[in-house]
């Protein structure tokens, strides 16, 4: 048994025992949070604005700063972009995690000296929960692999600015940075396809024991090995035994994934963000994500249905109720207010909060009032493929057709098969009925002859890799989004239709 494992045991010992508190009374220290996030912000331009010093309760908060997105903060980014001090948070960021938005072109949310542990401590966290749990850190000694962006950063208003992974991997602990692979050189390649193989070249030989990324890219990566080697993962890498993963929903990719690795292995689920690092794993034994209520962030949950509401309804911690979908809302000292990271969760307990991601605020369908979510069509999935043993997905996306060429309207599900089904048009059935079990506006649509049954549209073997690739964004932590209430995304995927 290493060092690291050994250490490891003490460390995660006393982790939990502080988690544990916060855990058992999120609402008392998710108001330590506000109240200091009032103290501090009241010190900046924007608190100012919005006289945040004459707020002292959350119902005073709602009144005062409003639901923003990027677009809502954009003006204060701007000033510390010009270089302005006190901004959205007292001083300047520590760095600019840049990231790609959909209206706002490239978009620079500010991480702070007092928001970086945020990130750094809640990885290390979910990794020693684990420890504590299971007596076993012996994944801990073996060399670490964490498929990422690059580390390299640029400067804005002399603010160290690139991609959240990158900016993580500068603060990588020592004791854990000797054991990282790649090597910086390899990492710094921008290049996804050659940096895949050079990261290849530099740990096929090596003793991998934990393996870190988004699971359609660390499937790439096993492809490859395979490819090279002949041989199922466990056999490249036998003490490989920790799967760390975030970003999308596991269950698409868990059978091939394991298959490539020859058996299953612990895993755990990570839910960061450039804004935040807002929940992890904290157990195998129970079901969903454990929010993190002691780590810099005020959150505010908002239900789904009230989201474009003019005046929504705005919870805290302590009024969230089990099985609701709630859009999340974050208050940071990174210096966001009332900021709307775009994501929607469910909570699968209470006292401790434990959550599902449940997909994207703006990923839906209702071009005929369905309000389709990323769970539906991910759990409709799930289902038809147990029925359906013989089929595996490599990954799908869907849209509606409004107005198709024959017939009524419907949805199309985009797929790429790594195997088909033996009967196409009884699993598009299948996975059509399990959709309307699921969303009851969905099925009257369909039982009302609003809408046709959804069609399948098989897609040629690296549809996905391809397309992602063509618009810059392969491998990293990039995501195909899983829906999309129009046609932008799919009408270019149709040119690889089988």
């Amino acid at each position: 048994m290493g060092f690291r494992s050994v250490l490891s045991k003490p460390f995660a010992k006393y982790v939990v025992g502080q988690q544990q508190k916060w855990m058992a009374e999120p609402g008392k220290y998710q108001q330590h949070i506000f109240d200091s996030l009032i103290q501090k912000g009241s010190q900046t331009v924007f608190g100012n604005d919005h006289k945040l010093g004459d707020v002292s309760n959350h119902k005073e908060f709602k009144q005062a700063v409003s639901i923003n997105d990027y677009e809502g903060l954009k003006p204060y980014v701007d000033q510390m972009i010009q270089g302005k001090n006190d901004v959205l948070w007292p001083g300047k960021p520590a760095y600019f995690a840049k990231t790609s938005g959909t209206t706002s072109g490239v978009k620079y949310i500010p991480i702070t000296k007092d928001s970086v542990p945020n990130h750094i401590n809640s990885a290390r966290d979910a990794l020693l929960n684990y420890v504590h749990e299971s007596g076993n850190g012996k994944f801990l000694d073996g060399k670490l692999i964490f498929l990422s962006g690059s580390p390299v950063l640029s400067k804005t208003a002399g603010i160290h600015t690139g991609r959240l992974s990158g900016i993580v991997n500068h603060h990588v602990p020592g004791y854990l940075k000797i054991n990282q692979m790649p090597s910086y050189k390899t990492n710094c390649i921008d290049d996804w396809e050659e940096k895949l193989e050079r990261i290849i070249d530099e740990t096929i030989d090596k003793d991998m024991s934990l393996i870190s990324g988004i699971p359609p890219w660390v499937q790439m990566y096993f492809d490859k090995i395979i490819e090279r080697t002949g041989r199922p993962i466990k056999d490249v890498f036998p003490n490989f035994n920790m799967f760390v993963y975030g970003g999308v929903n596991f269950q698409p990719y868990k059978k091939k994934l394991f298959e490539s690795i020859g058996k299953e292995i612990p895993s755990i689920e990570t839910y960061p963000a450039s804004e935040g690092f807002i929940a992890y794993q904290d157990s195998q034994e129970e079901e969903g994500l454990l929010l993190l209520s002691n780590s810099g962030i005020f959150f505010e949950f908002i239900p789904v249905d009230e989201y474009y509401n003019d005046n929504p309804t705005r919870l805290g911690i302590d009024e969230v109720k089990i099985g609701v979908n709630y859009a999340v809302i974050i208050n940071s000292n990174a210096g966001l207010w009332g900021y709307s990271i775009g994501d929607t969760v469910k909570f699968v307990s209470t006292y401790p909060h434990r959550l599902l991601v449940t997909g994207r605020i703006k990923h839906f369908i209702s071009a005929f009032g369905e309000h389709i979510i990323g769970e539906e069509v991910e759990n409709a999935m799930r289902e038809a493929t147990k029925r359906f043993p013989e089929v595996e997905i490599v990954e799908f996306t869907v849209a509606p057709n409004v107005a198709p060429e024959k017939g009524i309207p419907r949805h199309e599900w985009f797929i790429e098969f790594r195997q088909m089904p033996d009967d196409l048009a009884s699993f598009q059935n299948q996975l059509d009925l399990q959709l309307q079990k699921l969303n009851t506006y969905y099925f009257d649509l369909v039982s009302g002859n609003i809408l046709s049954e959804l069609e399948i549209i098989p897609l040629k073997n690296n549809s996905f890799r391809n397309y992602m690739k063509s618009i810059g964004k392969l491998g990293g932590q990039n995501k195909v989004p899983r829906l999309s209430n129009d046609r932008k995304l799919v009408d270019e995927l149709i040119a690889y239709r089988r």
